[in-house]
């Protein structure tokens, strides 16, 4: 096995890198300074949250296609062990972006009131249809789940993520949390990861 393929099948490495992107915004914040962070901290790490819940939640699709192309890859292959894992921590971290959200926009004489027309907005509405979707994917992570549901229920469920993928893409680029270039960046590589699986399973059936 490789060295690649051997750092990536630790946990520990792995849990590293799902949690420390998260805790970055405690080094603006309180040990550098950053004019944003300090300006309005709460919608600092906001942003953040949000910019790492659609980060993690790319990569995890991105194992899917890595597994068509090189299948005999040893580090694909280790990076398919924690599929659910990235999966749970996307959501994990899309749950503190809106919990953050929530907290940002309320208003405590308004009360529900502005938190209603917050939601109605369309980006508002698109973030939160996701956010659903991958707390679903989330509950039935479970290898209990799978057999409670069954395996073909279970992949029909968690195939929502394609939908779930870009709607967050539209509430990222239309909230403009990030610049919408930034967006690209992000979801560019994945379409292209998904272009070259279609072509090559396209190229497979003609063959058979």
């Amino acid at each position: 096995m490789n060295l690649a393929a051997t750092l990536l099948r630790s946990k520990p490495l792995v849990w590293g890198g799902l949690i420390l992107p998260g805790l970055w915004p405690l080094g603006p914040l309180w040990l550098t300074p950053n004019a944003a962070a300090q300006t309005d901290p709460l919608r600092f790490i906001l942003h953040h949250w949000g910019f790492v819940a659609c980060v993690i939640l790319v990569a995890g699709l991105s194992f899917s296609p890595l597994r068509v192309l090189w299948p005999r890859a040893e580090w694909v292959q280790a990076l398919n062990r924690h599929r659910r894992l990235v999966g749970v921590a996307a959501c994990v971290y899309a749950l503190l972006h809106f919990g953050v959200q929530v907290w940002y926009v309320w208003d405590p004489e308004l009360q529900l009131t502005v938190l209603y027309k917050e939601l109605r907005k369309p980006f508002q509405l698109a973030g939160l249809a996701a956010l659903l979707i991958l707390i679903a994917m989330a509950i039935t992570s479970l290898n209990w789940m799978v057999r409670q549901m069954g395996a073909r229920h279970w992949k029909r469920l968690h195939r929502l993520v394609y939908i779930a993928a870009p709607l967050i893409a539209y509430h990222q680029a239309a909230a403009r949390k990030i610049f919408p270039l930034q967006v690209v960046w992000i979801f560019g590589p994945l379409l292209a990861l998904q272009a070259a699986r279609l072509a090559k399973t396209i190229r497979q059936s003609r063959v058979d």
